[in-house]
């Protein structure tokens, strides 16, 4: 980590009155220069709380663009334009639209990685945190669940648990990030470390979800790992939690299930890119007015659950 960049950013930030908010599974030296790290419901309330007139997202478009909706009054940038999430791009208006026509007696709820225009044409916002408490809450028995098909069927299997009838309508999305967490991978490490408990995200298919200990988002890993006593825990999630996990819990020891979970959109906001950022004011996040508008309504009804 270069000293200069961080002071750099530092002076900046007070500069601009800005506030620096980053994805668990943002690089090790930008979560390390952040004013909040954390998931997207918890950066969503940081966003829509801060008294900052800058907001510098380090996640992926998606977030910046949830920050900007509930903040419309503040300037918020994101380090790479580019940094997008590929389940987002699995959906589209006019496709939803035509499912919605077809089950015309269902409520929509998104999963929060979906882009604003996707977000407006939907009854009720969730992150993994809260997607059970939203879909339950709503006054629906048939619900369309967009865009994560592992997602839902995790809703699915807990809804059941929970006694509550109702009927899912997946889209067919899913995070590559997260199919890259197979099965085999959990069972050899298990193996090689039959002590350590296994935790996975509910974005992973419900195969590997099977082996886990506990299927939890990531704001929940960073609670199981402070309160459970176990002294080695096995991650199923993009590799960049770890640091979060490890910089909190320096007496225990974090496997990542594979290597191979790096979500390659979230490591494109680098250290420089934050900089320049700041230095430049770039690059500005705006939503139309319009979508805007439509799309807090499902982004209110994610906020008033806690997860």
């Amino acid at each position: 980590m270069s000293v200069d960049l961080v002071s750099e950013i530092e002076r900046l930030k007070k500069e601009r009155n800005a506030v620096i908010l980053a994805h668990n599974y943002q690089v090790g030296e930008v979560q390390d220069v952040a004013d909040m790290v954390g998931d997207s419901l918890g950066l969503s309330r940081e966003a829509a709380e801060t008294d900052a007139d800058v907001i510098v997202f380090c996640g992926v478009y998606f977030m910046a663009e949830t920050a900007k909706i509930l903040s419309p009054e503040k300037t918020v940038l994101i380090p790479d334009p580019n940094a997008r999430c590929n389940m987002a791009a699995m959906i589209d208006v006019e496709g939803l639209r035509a499912l919605k026509a077809k089950h015309p007696s269902a409520q929509v709820v998104c999963y929060v990685n979906t882009t604003a225009d996707i977000k407006a044409e939907c009854d009720a916002c969730c992150t993994s945190a809260n997607a059970v408490d939203v879909v339950e809450g709503l006054d629906a028995d048939e619900i369309i669940f967009v865009p994560d098909k592992y997602l839902c069927a995790f809703v699915e299997k807990q809804l059941k648990e929970r006694g509550v009838k109702k009927k899912m309508i997946p889209w067919q999305g899913f995070c590559p990030t997260h199919l890259r967490i197979i099965p085999n991978y959990l069972k050899a490490l298990k193996e090689k470390h039959p002590g350590a408990r296994i935790i996975t995200h509910p974005e992973c298919t419900p195969d590997t979800n099977r082996l886990a200990d506990a299927v939890l988002s990531t704001s929940k890993m960073s609670k199981f790992a402070a309160e459970s006593d176990a002294k080695e825990i096995i991650v199923g999630t993009e590799v960049g939690m770890l640091h979060r996990l490890q910089t909190d819990n320096p007496g225990k020891k974090f496997t990542s299930a594979t290597e191979l979970a790096v979500c390659p959109n979230m490591k494109l906001i680098t250290l420089q890119k934050v900089y320049e950022s700041l230095r430049d004011m770039k690059f500005e996040v705006e939503v139309e007015e319009e979508i805007a508008k439509k799309a807090t309504k499902a982004i209110d009804r994610m906020m008033e659950f806690t997860g």
